[in-house]
């Protein structure tokens, strides 16, 4: 969804659950308006460290928002009210719009009783763009007034180094299956733009020993794979030729271990997440 309302591939897609695990943001701005947007993780119960981070970063970004849009899956039915799905225990400052995304998927009759159960809801497909531009005309109506925070260009905040690292781990999410995918992190250890080709190093990090051998392959076939398939979408980010010099190592439950989650730039949360 933040793709289609930036226009451009910020955020990566992967029909693997939890597959963002930090914030990400998305400029879009046109004559009259310049909306910020953050896509969060999810705001799941949390299992380990890693989740409490992702679930701390969702709630962040929860308390500063001025409009909070509610993305959930139409092929699911009608959704819970976001206080119940979320768990929160204290209530929403921004005002609460509901996307029903995934319309494209519905039958005539289904998208109708949907939308007649839910009648304040916005019907959209971030696939094919159908209802979103009423969704965000939507959302800036209910913008305030405020002097334009980034240059009319910007589309982000973040680094060449950041997306560069989350296409590369979208890459292993969709040539991976099961637990591993879940296991990866991905660390740029060096970004050279002034040669060409771009050089690239990057290292993807697992759990275990066991993972890392599938991470390689055979004969090192996978992670040969993940590699170009992940340079081909980095030289569509970068506009470039890129030499991607990927590595594989293994820092043992860094999903559970409080200061290598803070190497890799996630943010725990202060107190127990609520």
């Amino acid at each position: 969804m933040l793709n289609r309302m930036v226009g451009q591939k910020l955020s990566i897609t992967s029909p693997k659950p939890q597959s963002t695990r930090d914030r990400i943001v998305g400029i879009r701005t046109t004559d009259s308006s310049q909306m910020v947007l953050l896509d969060t993780p999810g705001l799941l119960a949390p299992k380990y460290q890693l989740q409490e981070a992702m679930r701390s970063t969702a709630l962040r970004a929860l308390s500063d928002a001025d409009v909070v849009v509610y993305v959930v899956d139409a092929t699911l039915g009608s959704p819970p009210p976001l206080e119940v799905a979320a768990s929160l225990n204290v209530p929403i400052s921004g005002q609460v719009l509901t996307a029903l995304n995934k319309i494209d998927e519905l039958t005539d009759s289904a998208r109708k009783a949907l939308q007649d159960a839910n009648p304040e809801s916005f019907a959209v497909s971030a696939l094919t763009g159908e209802g979103v531009d009423t969704l965000l005309a939507a959302i800036d109506a209910r913008l305030p007034v405020s002097p334009f925070l980034y240059p009319e260009d910007d589309v982000s905040t973040q680094s060449l180094r950041f997306f560069t690292a989350e296409l590369i781990r979208e890459t292993a999410l969709e040539q991976l299956d099961e637990e591993v995918p879940y296991s990866i992190a991905c660390e740029i250890e060096e970004f050279r733009e002034g040669r060409t080709p771009v050089y690239i190093r990057a290292t993807i990090y697992v759990e275990r020993d066991s993972q890392k051998r599938i991470l390689i392959g055979e004969k090192g076939g996978r992670i040969r794979e993940i590699g170009r398939a992940a340079r081909a979408k980095i030289e569509r980010l970068v506009g470039s030729a890129v030499y991607l010099d990927l590595w594989v190592k293994v820092l043992a439950n860094w999903r559970r271990d409080a200061r290598a989650l803070e190497r890799f730039g996630y943010r725990m949360p202060q107190e127990p997440a609520r």
